[in-house]
């Protein structure tokens, strides 16, 4: 059986009096893909931003392979946060950087030299199909398919154990969106990864989840694995996954 990787217990997190998540429970377990899905504004970046340590919750615990990380020192966070990519909503690329100092980011806050950072650049963009032609390019000159890519390239490039995507198939068309679940799928499995995606596409739940996770005002109400959510009786899972209102 596998090992939990991430538990996740009795999360709380407000901002003002707008109480975001409610008493959050979840076990991710090594190296599989949880998606987790809900309505707009329910939380859910908030909720992996607390796991990848970018917010800090309010009550409740978040354990990485079994050390609450908010309680070990800033030392070992940092090291568990190295452990991490993140493809950001939108791809969040700097603008005034170029491709190749964009997807190398990470290796260059290592103080790697250039020439090594190129060269894993280079790797790394054949990996998600795309050309180091690319490389010298700003984010602006790409296409919104091509930045995704040099998002998901950036994000896997130092092979993190654990990687969260959120909402990487926002904006693109069909055709797209299944290149970069496929894509997700390739380069998770390559590493071995625990991938956490959140998304509103159903269509990209089912292409990459081991398991999904409904988020419903501030607490998970469902976790199954997609044959299950096929056949779940849960009112609010079926009429989400249905597109219906509640």
């Amino acid at each position: 059986m596998k090992k939990k990787k991430i538990i996740v217990s009795n999360l709380h997190k407000s901002f003002g009096d707008k109480k975001v998540l409610r008493g959050v429970s979840l076990d991710i377990y090594e190296g599989e893909s949880m998606v987790i899905i809900g309505g707009s504004g329910t939380g859910k970046s908030v909720l992996i931003k607390n796991i990848s340590a970018l917010l800090s919750s309010d009550k409740g615990s978040i354990s990485i392979d079994h050390q609450n990380i908010d309680k070990i020192s800033k030392r070992k966070k940092r090291e568990i946060i190295s452990r991490m990519g993140y493809l950001f909503q939108g791809g969040a690329l700097f603008d005034s950087n170029k491709i190749w100092e964009n997807v190398g980011f990470k290796l260059i806050q290592e103080k790697q030299s250039t020439k090594l950072v190129q060269e894993n650049v280079k790797e790394i963009l054949k990996s998600v199909g795309l050309s180091e032609d690319v490389m010298n390019l700003y984010p602006s000159e790409l296409s919104g398919g091509m930045q995704k890519r040099a998002s998901l390239a950036r994000a896997v490039i130092s092979k993190p154990e654990i990687i969260f995507f959120d909402e990487p198939t926002t904006g693109l068309d069909p055709i797209m969106a299944e290149n970069i679940d496929n894509l997700i799928l390739e380069q998770t499995r390559k590493l071995g990864a625990t991938a956490i995606t959140i998304t509103h596409d159903i269509a990209s739940v089912r292409k990459i989840a081991d398991r999904v996770a409904m988020l419903y005002e501030g607490k998970i109400i469902w976790v199954g694995t997609i044959k299950e959510l096929d056949k779940t009786n849960n009112k609010i899972v079926k009429n989400f996954i249905n597109g219906r209102i509640n």
